[in-house]
């Protein structure tokens, strides 16, 4: 099960995701990742989730900071 901050991160990434319009297939071909490694981290009830690497990556893919995935305030 994932932590509060993970579910946080999570979200946080899949609206900037659909945002730019990109399905799972395409942004896990962008972060060379397959798109089931990609469905099981949006999949609430898994244990996978985004690394600090992951979070670098896809800041890069998605033209947005980092910062942009993580709470103003801790949860």
């Amino acid at each position: 099960m994932k932590s509060n901050i993970e579910l946080y991160t999570v979200q946080k990434v899949k609206e900037h995701r659909e945002d730019a319009d990109m399905s799972i297939r395409y942004f896990a071909d962008c972060l060379n990742v397959s798109h089931q490694f990609i469905s099981k981290i949006e999949d609430a009830t898994s244990d996978k989730a985004y690394n600090l690497d992951h979070l670098n990556e896809i800041a890069k893919i998605l033209k947005c900071s980092p910062r942009d995935f993580l709470p103003e305030k801790p949860l």
